[in-house]
């Protein structure tokens, strides 16, 4: 029996520095030991903007801005239950360095250089760099 009845949207932040990409270590029970991008659940009348701001400002510390809209992916984690839609956004950071605000859901954040990402990766990103190559290297440019 799913945990939610219906997918849950979430928004991911890929933020670029010096061509090295920000992800986090997640802990707990959603794709514990994977890399990702800051970001979470959408909460009512929010838009995928404002949630990812919030979101890496909760997670982080960091202030984005330039915010723009990428692609979107699918996923199911039948070993949890779930079904989450999961919308990607570009940002930039370009003051401080993140800060481990939440380090029940976060071992740590790196900076990593696109061609050498961690693995595993949390299953959106990793769909997302399967299921939409161009759109996922226009993003990370």
């Amino acid at each position: 029996m799913p945990t939610t009845p219906h997918p849950r949207v979430g928004v991911g932040v890929l933020i670029l520095r010096h061509g090295h990409l920000l992800l986090g270590q997640r802990l707990g029970d959603h794709g514990p030991g994977t890399w990702a991008p800051p970001g979470g659940h959408l909460e009512f009348g929010e838009t995928p903007e404002d949630c990812g701001a919030r979101e890496v400002l909760e997670e982080t510390g960091l202030v984005i801005t330039n915010t723009r809209r990428g692609p979107w992916v699918s996923n199911l984690f039948p070993e949890e239950a779930r079904h989450a839609i999961t919308l990607f956004l570009r940002a930039d950071a370009p003051q401080g360095e993140p800060d481990l605000r939440e380090p029940d859901k976060c071992a740590a954040w790196r900076w990593v250089a696109l061609h050498a990402l961690p693995q595993p990766l949390f299953a959106p990103l990793a769909s997302l760099l399967h299921e939409h190559p161009d759109a996922a290297a226009a993003l990370l440019r």
